[in-house]
């Protein structure tokens, strides 16, 4: 038995279906956030948005994150109430109007509008919930690797219309997302609502053939019936403490509130990082900071974006190998330092020691990138949504996604400001931010790498008794599982 209106054969076919086109997606994210970080020092562009003051370029480039904004409110209000897919059909069509709208502006008013945030929001969490615990570390993180290439592509392609001149050298890059926005909505007419969703909901034949389709297997298979066990059980948990979402502050059996916070922290410190810094700007900083010709600083802006893909490379092979919480520690060590040695190197500016310093701050942005890629870039996109209960995995991860967005409007509100008036000093304080975000996770963030999404209930029900004061410890076998559960871990590990 499978999934009637699937287009793919059950198993593989239908989970590489659902990859590929939950990648697209972040693609389509990725270039869309590097579009502007391309076309913000093009002639025609500031001609058309008055040549700007730093503030208020500032404000251009960061109010499209406002409709990102409004896109996760809106998935806040209805995500957990109506199906994925048409929620992300929403994300698509909404993603093509603002492009048609920014790039038929003629003035400032229209081209600084009309950005979503409602895929970023539902993307990790269709994916999760379509793919089982040992692999869902490496597809989720490689989705968040596509919007590392897709900003890449966005600089390239910047660059190559560059020569082009004229309206038509930032119009077509930002209007060329509509393509991949069509394609995404149709291949989503063929794959499968999550069945977390569908027994949520009281489908649970449904949400038993999709399981079937997505993992090619019978009814009566080992994994599926405990998958089907351990979703029942845990919305068991669920309805014997309902959560409301105006007691957050408070406690219930499954510390919805708390895993809320955790959920936010962890897309937080994604831009905390400073990341944003450099995505839109890196232009900017090498021509005004590093004194490359436009040219040239194209470029080499979009060899350092490509490197965050390289560095994206690591949670996408190895993640659900070596965990959430090492390597998130270890890269924002890591960027730390490298913001500190960017920032020394631009102290230099105006000294005879200018020219090659300035030249070797590149370097450092490439490293800076590079651990940004393998950490905070990808890993808190898939740690939100898995730290999450069911009920509240929607709601939450639309709130995370959303305080996601806050930081980089604000972030990158204020950076052309940054760098116009305190220049070098700019680096320093994203520099203690990483410093700062290092114990913070190391305190506060549970190990989540190769339990299911319901084994991690088990980490926080507060009945269960855990011996091993570290929540990093925590395994499956720690909390007592029904012996279903367990077997559903162990045939995962077996079928593959």
């Amino acid at each position: 038995m499978g999934y009637n209106n699937s287009w793919f054969k059950p198993g593989r076919q239908t989970q590489l279906a659902i990859t590929v086109n939950c990648l697209h997606a972040f693609f389509l994210f990725g270039y869309d956030q590097g579009v502007f970080g391309g076309l913000i020092t093009n002639p025609d562009f500031l001609e058309v948005v008055d040549h700007p003051s730093e503030a208020f370029l500032g404000f251009i480039v960061s109010s499209y994150n406002l409709g990102c904004l409004a896109g996760c409110l809106l998935n806040f209000f209805i995500g957990g109430g109506i199906v994925r897919r048409p929620t992300l059909w929403l994300a698509m069509l909404l993603i093509s109007a603002g492009a048609v709208l920014q790039a038929a502006a003629f003035g400032v008013r229209s081209p600084e509008r009309s950005r979503v945030g409602i895929d970023t929001s539902t993307v990790p969490m269709y994916q999760a919930e379509l793919c089982k615990s040992h692999v869902r570390g490496r597809l989720v993180t490689t989705e968040v690797l596509f919007t590392a290439l897709g900003i890449a592509v966005a600089y390239f392609f910047a660059f190559g219309m560059n020569f082009v001149g004229g309206a038509v050298a930032w119009r077509l890059p930002i209007v060329a997302q509509i393509l991949p926005a069509i394609i995404i909505s149709v291949v989503l007419f063929g794959l499968p609502e999550t069945p977390r969703w569908l027994i949520e909901r009281g489908r649970v034949q449904k949400a038993v053939d999709v399981m079937c389709q997505v993992y090619g297997a019978g009814p009566e298979d080992a994994y599926i019936v405990s998958e089907k066990a351990a979703i029942l059980e845990t919305l068991e948990f669920e309805a014997a403490d309902p959560f409301k979402w105006t007691n957050i502050l408070k406690k219930d059996r499954v510390h919805t509130g708390w895993r809320v916070w955790l959920a936010v922290l962890a897309l937080s410190f994604n831009q905390w990082s400073g990341i944003n810094v450099v995505v839109f700007y890196i232009g900017t900083v090498l021509e005004v900071n590093v004194g490359l010709p436009r040219s040239t600083a194209l470029v080499a802006g979009g060899c350092i974006n490509l490197a965050f893909a390289v560095g994206s490379l690591v949670p996408a092979l190895f993640l659900d190998r070596i965990g959430r919480r090492k390597p998130m520690i270890f890269g924002t060590v890591a960027m730390g330092l490298s913001l500190m040695v960017i920032a020394i190197l631009l102290s230099f500016q105006g000294t005879a020691r200018e020219a090659v310093t300035s030249k070797i701050t590149i370097a450092f942005f490439v490293l800076y990138m590079i651990f940004f890629g393998s950490s905070l870039n990808a890993i808190p996109w898939c740690y939100a949504p898995e730290i999450l209960p069911l009920k509240s995995r929607a709601k939450g991860t639309s709130l995370a996604v959303m305080m996601n967005w806050v930081f980089v409007f604000t972030i990158v509100m204020v950076t052309p400001t940054m760098i116009t008036n305190i220049r070098w000093k700019t680096y320093l304080v994203f520099m203690a931010c990483n410093f700062a975000i290092a114990p913070s996770i190391y305190l506060l963030f549970p190990e989540t790498a190769r339990l299911s999404l319901e084994e991690i209930d088990h980490i926080f029900i507060k009945d269960d008794v855990v011996s091993d004061s570290s929540a990093s410890q925590i395994g499956p076998n720690s909390h007592g599982f029904s012996k279903s559960h367990e077997a559903g871990s162990m045939e995962v590990r077996h079928l593959e």
